[in-house]
């Protein structure tokens, strides 16, 4: 589970408690028995995932560098996930591109050869180090991103590309499988995502939301078992909440996480044509 959460559209701005559960179909305060697969996994917790935003626009890159042959993951993690029975995440490396409002987007598992310096820079912006704790040297970027990449697939962090630039951070989670899951009332194959924008420019222009949006969507397509899509930001991030909200996810719950008190954000299957 992540320590903390992204910014999608802006900086961090502080946010009052108090919010009430506007949504239907909320069984959430009800069934708090954990998932048998986290109860087998839990003894090898690896790490969820946060957001955040970058300092520096990277420089122009050629679109075919971003763009990954089926199932590019990194070497260790292809061969694990080519070894179990099941993929946790239904081979996201293979999703593919998807048209959105704002242009042709695609996730693209990150590696470290390639994407290390590039997020480690949006890390060491000051409105996402306020919330992702990475900034710092690049070993600290490494060691985060490597807990992933070298686990068993219930979290894999990618790049977001976006008209062949890449501009966003991802970690696309198994919520069920996650340390979150103590936290909130699970369901099987809930699926998490944590979300950064990397470049200021980007933000502030409701980029976020539009790519929330066609992301969740892709991951009930993708993954048909997902009934959820789930996503746990700061309280006191009230533009990563209103991302979350124009996105069309419902609030809730308050969730007292370790580090943070956070805002439980779910958009559904079932409602995913009415929000």
């Amino acid at each position: 589970m992540p320590p903390i959460d992204a910014s999608a559209d802006a900086g961090p701005v502080p946010l009052h408690p108090g919010w009430s559960d506007p949504g239907e179909d909320s069984e959430e305060t009800l069934d708090l028995r954990l998932p048998d697969e986290l109860l087998a996994l839990i003894a090898g917790e690896a790490p969820g995932a946060a957001s955040g935003a970058g300092v520096t626009a990277p420089g122009a890159v050629p679109a075919d560098a971003w763009l990954p042959a089926a199932g590019d993951l990194s070497t260790a993690a292809a061969d694990r996930f080519a070894a179990a029975d099941e993929d946790l995440l239904d081979h996201l490396g293979d999703w593919g591109p998807l048209v959105t409002p704002v242009g042709p987007f695609q996730l693209v598992p990150a590696r470290l050869d390639r994407d290390l310096s590039l997020i480690s820079g949006w890390m060491n912006d000051p409105a996402v180090a306020a919330f992702w704790e990475l900034a710092g040297s690049r070993a600290q970027t490494e060691d985060h991103l490597r807990a992933q990449l070298a686990g068993d697939g219930r979290s894999i962090p990618c790049v977001g590309v976006l008209d062949g630039t890449p501009m966003s951070y991802w970690e696309i989670y198994r919520a069920d499988l996650d340390p979150l899951a103590r936290h909130y009332p699970a369901r099987p194959h809930d699926t998490g995502v944590h979300l950064l924008i990397g470049g200021v420019a980007d933000r502030g222009r409701g980029l976020g939301s539009a790519l929330l949006r066609a992301v969740a969507d892709l991951v009930l397509d993708r993954r048909p078992a997902c009934a959820r899509v789930i996503a746990e930001p700061d309280l006191r991030n009230t533009p990563c909440v209103a991302a979350f909200l124009n996105a069309g996810f419902r609030f809730a719950a308050e969730v007292d996480l370790p580090a943070k008190r956070a805002a439980l954000m779910i958009r559904d299957r079932s409602l995913r044509d009415r929000l």
